[in-house]
């Protein structure tokens, strides 16, 4: 598992993040404090607080791992 934070301030951003996950056939979980949301619902997604950066969980191989955090590289946040 590895987690990065990123930021998902608009609409459209959570949209096309949901779209980027969901072809990977892996689990993605947000935390925001206390939550532990399902990154592949939008409505989950809508519940937190989108105004701060939020952890994202991904829970994949290593294998795939670079794949992943290039295709979510503009939500990144610092660059991570």
């Amino acid at each position: 598992m590895k987690t990065v934070l990123i930021s998902l301030n608009s609409i459209d951003k959570v949209k096309s993040f949901v779209n980027s996950i969901t072809k990977f056939d892996y689990d993605f979980d947000l935390v925001s404090g206390r939550y532990v949301i399902d990154a592949k619902s939008i409505m989950g997604i809508f519940s937190l607080d989108l105004s701060k950066p939020i952890e994202l969980n991904i829970h994949a191989s290593e294998a795939d791992m670079n794949n992943i955090l290039e295709t979510l590289k503009e939500y990144l946040v610092d660059g991570e």
